[in-house]
């Protein structure tokens, strides 16, 4: 009985830079992270597998591009899921999954799960930090006839089922999960931990797998059609504040930003 945990090499949006003529974003060039809530998914796993799991398995498709650049970029932040407690590392990466949408990365994400077999829990993040789509867990779960629970921030086991609290936005769900299940977690389910320098040099030794798509049998990629990227433009108002004292300027720029809306006064 095996747990995989779905980890998305996202852009990591902390370092965006944009071209200053365009205000387009230089996407090539942005590193990629380990998308953040990714890390809670990691962390339960860690938690959960001393509840009779074999292994932790992570499976990422690579969606940002360009290929063989990111490729070798990945290689290097696998080692760091390894670090973070994964036992082996799947990724998915040729031209045909950058840009891919949701269904065809869940199709592969479920069919590399297959491939292991034996997987009776999947874990992932609500989320990820660059689209935010939040269809992936749920999307995997029907791939693979799961039961699926999404905002999920406290996990228990009771004999072969999971009682889970869900956070929803005015009150915590209590629910009863039969597995096999998709779990989706949200930050809010444990803090992440550092790896150690043990767990840093094992990681070195511990397996990675590379499939293509053409690999898992999975063909017909579908892209998500980008329309366009483009920065926020922000222009200054050059507006200068004048009077013939510190008060009289500080009531016209009380006045000014009560114009625009920036304040409200109390009535």
């Amino acid at each position: 009985m095996n747990i995989a945990v779905l980890v998305k090499l996202a852009i990591d949006t902390g370092q965006l830079r944009f071209d200053p003529s365009t205000y387009r974003p230089l996407l090539d060039d942005i590193p990629l992270k380990i998308s953040d809530i990714d890390r809670n998914a990691l962390e339960e796993a860690q938690r959960l597998k001393s509840f009779g799991f074999s292994k932790i398995y992570s499976v990422t498709v690579l969606t940002w591009g360009p290929i063989t650049k990111r490729v070798q970029e990945a290689q290097s932040i696998l080692r760091e899921i390894l670090a973070l407690g994964a036992d082996e590392s799947i990724l998915i990466a040729d031209e045909t999954t950058v840009g891919a949408d949701s269904t065809y990365v869940a199709r592969l994400i479920s069919t590399a799960i297959k491939k292991i077999g034996d997987v009776s829990l999947v874990l992932a993040g609500e989320a990820s930090i660059d689209r935010f789509t939040s269809q992936i867990p749920a999307r995997v779960s029907a791939e693979l006839g799961y039961s699926y629970a999404g905002f999920v921030r406290k996990i228990d086991f009771k004999g072969d089922r999971l009682i889970v609290e869900r956070d929803l936005e005015n009150f915590v769900e209590v629910a009863e999960v039969r597995m096999p299940a998709v779990i989706a977690v949200t930050r809010e389910i444990n803090t992440p931990r550092l790896p150690t320098l043990l767990q840093i040099r094992s990681a070195m030794k511990k397996p990675i797998t590379i499939y293509k798509s053409s690999d898992l049998g999975v063909t017909s990629p579908v892209k998500t059609p980008a329309v366009s990227y483009e920065g926020v433009r922000v222009t200054r108002k050059n507006i200068i504040i004048e009077g013939k004292d510190m008060k009289e300027k500080v009531s016209k720029l009380v006045e000014y930003l009560i114009s625009e809306g920036v304040i409200t006064p109390k009535r």
